[in-house]
């Protein structure tokens, strides 16, 4: 579907809660407007009174009056200016952020992090022009063109004829340019949103990146990406700079045309010298504020091509969108924690996952998922929360079909642990505050001894203010891995979503883990993805899952003797002879 093409009413949102300033610039700009005309007028007399022997002192003063009144109102309409572009900065950034927070998985799974980031940064920066040169320069130049052209019209027609001549060629050569300037901005932008995301990938991967010797290709990459970027700039570029010579080259024709004419008039006894001075300021008070607005129209296309990519983002559904909001309704008595009803499900790109699964979880059971790579056993977990609905069947939990349930009463009921479960750049604190943000450090630290991790908050000093560094990597893989369960178990959700727990624990550790997931599963109901068997032998119930299929259901002893694909993964992990 093609994106909504946004104008200049796209604008009004996002001004809406600065009103009441933008009336104060708006009525500030009429005020040094028409200041500014009046000036022309008292110079006329000036010049009038001197050569008819008049005194002009009263019109000195007033003159001086309106050019300091003049600067002091331009000052502070300035100041209201940029404070009003970044409130609106901040504002969208807001607003933009908490939409890409609570925008579908699926999102996540088509879109590029750094073209995401270049939204948030880049874009939104753009649209603090639209407000400091971009509307109410158009606003203020329009009311200047329009006092100045009428009070040139009382001076001398002819000579108002001759100026607009003179500029009208050079104006249109602007304004024609100006129109294009706008997509060739969203084209800029789209390649430093490329960029940003080549930057981010490099970063995010530069031990893998070192340790294959890849950085020269790499950096080429991002070279590439770099250079699309300069080349997409450049053509806005070479566009603005057109605007600059037509607009000048139309100034000078006009005023060397008035200044001729005009000279010869004045010689001719048509008009005074005064008339001739107050019309070339007139003249002047024309050409710069339409130079002004047809530089502030150009930022203006700028803005709303970065509006347009805004846009884009925020029209995307949020994940809520469709979540009722009603509260969830209690678990029903008897009823089992989880359900899968012939769960059918494919990815966004088509690929397809599993096929018609069924299978129950008891409340206050342990149940494994368990087969080869590719089954559709973290895709499992990941339908249980709800990240992806379903192609067909229901998922129930409580009894409820969750697509029933608002997401937040949902997830409020299942701990979830990643296969590769990411630790915030930050605290050892920060990252057990994610789940549990009222929790005191007692509990903290009874979570991390829970996982055989509480060494890690008497290492240093810092206890648990040590930092865990970019995505935990002051910490080992085992270290990661056990802090996401930790975090967790401190939310204290009647069921509990493991994906993978021992992946990357020593036997020590998977020892350790195991005791602290039995006691965690006394008052849970626990769902854990495994390879390794030893963690889920004394699970409840073990479901196997092949190629998206369930193909055995039971406790281990009974699958060693009924299902092959079970037998042939426990004879290769040495639990059986």
């Amino acid at each position: 579907m093609a994106a909504r093409r946004v104008g200049l009413p796209a604008l009004l949102p996002y001004l809406r809660e600065h009103r009441g300033t933008l009336a104060v610039v708006g009525g500030l700009s009429l005020v040094t407007a028409g200041a500014a005309l009046v000036q022309p007028v008292l110079v006329r007399s000036v010049l009038d009174g001197i050569g008819a022997g008049r005194p002009i002192g009263a019109a000195v003063a007033l003159l001086i009056a309106l050019l300091l009144t003049g600067a002091a109102l331009n000052g502070a309409r300035d100041y209201l200016l940029q404070r009003t572009a970044e409130g609106l900065v901040l504002t969208t950034r807001r607003r933009l952020a908490r939409h890409l927070l609570r925008l579908p998985i699926a999102e996540y799974d088509r879109r590029r992090t750094g073209d995401l980031l270049s939204r948030v940064g880049a874009d939104t920066t753009l649209l603090r022009a639209v407000v400091t040169s971009g509307l109410f320069e158009i606003v203020t130049g329009t009311v200047m063109v329009i006092g100045a052209t009428v009070a040139m019209a009382v001076l001398d027609p002819l000579l108002l004829a001759v100026a607009l001549c003179g500029l009208a060629v050079g104006m249109g050569v602007a304004i024609t340019v100006s129109r294009r300037v706008r997509g060739l901005s969203e084209q800029a932008q789209a390649r430093l949103g490329e960029m940003t995301s080549a930057v981010e990938r490099a970063i995010s991967a530069a031990r893998t990146i070192r340790a294959s010797g890849a950085e020269e290709r790499e950096a080429a990459t991002v070279t590439r990406s770099a250079t699309e970027a300069y080349q997409a700039g450049m053509r806005v570029a070479r566009l603005r700079a057109l605007i600059g010579p037509a607009s000048a080259a139309a100034t000078q024709g006009a005023f060397l045309l008035v200044l001729g004419v005009g000279g010869a008039r004045v010689a001719a006894g048509a008009i005074s010298v005064g008339d001739l001075v107050a019309f070339v300021l007139f003249l002047f008070f024309l050409v710069l504020p339409l130079g002004q607005a047809l530089n502030a129209y150009t930022q203006l296309q700028t803005g709303l091509g970065a509006l347009q990519r805004i846009e884009e983002v925020l029209d995307l559904p949020s994940e809520t969108a469709g979540d009722r909001p009603a509260p969830a309704a209690p678990d029903r008595d008897g009823e089992p924690a989880v359900v899968l009803e012939h769960v059918s499900f494919g990815y966004p790109n088509g690929t397809p996952v599993l096929h018609d699964v069924s299978f129950t979880v008891p409340a206050g059971s342990r149940v494994a998922l368990v087969g080869p790579s590719g089954a559709g056993k973290s895709t499992v977990l990941a339908l249980i929360e709800r990240f992806y609905e379903t192609t067909s069947g229901a998922v129930r939990v409580g009894g409820a079909d969750i697509r029933q349930l608002p997401r937040d009463a949902l997830r409020a009921r299942l701990g979830y642990v990643e296969q590769e479960a990411p630790v915030l750049a930050g605290t050892l604190r920060d990252n057990l505050l994610l789940t549990a943000p009222g929790a005191d450090d007692r509990r903290l630290l009874d979570a991390l001894e829970q996982v055989n991790l509480g060494a890690l908050a008497t290492r240093t000093p810092d206890g648990l203010d040590v930092q865990v560094g970019e995505g935990g990597v002051l910490l080992s893989g085992g270290e990661r891995q056990r802090l996401a369960i930790a975090r967790t178990l401190l939310a204290d959700t009647p069921i509990l979503l493991l994906d993978e727990p021992t992946s990357n624990l020593d036997a020590r550790n998977e020892a350790a883990l195991r005791e602290a997931i039995a006691a965690a599963s006394l008052r849970r109901t626990l769902i854990v993805v495994a390879h390794r068997l030893s963690t889920v032998v004394d699970s409840d119930q073990i479901v196997v899952l092949e190629a998206g299929r369930v193909v055995a259901v039971g406790p281990h002893e009974q699958l060693l003797e009924t299902s092959p694909l079970y037998r042939e993964l426990a004879t290769h992990q040495l639990l059986v002879a």
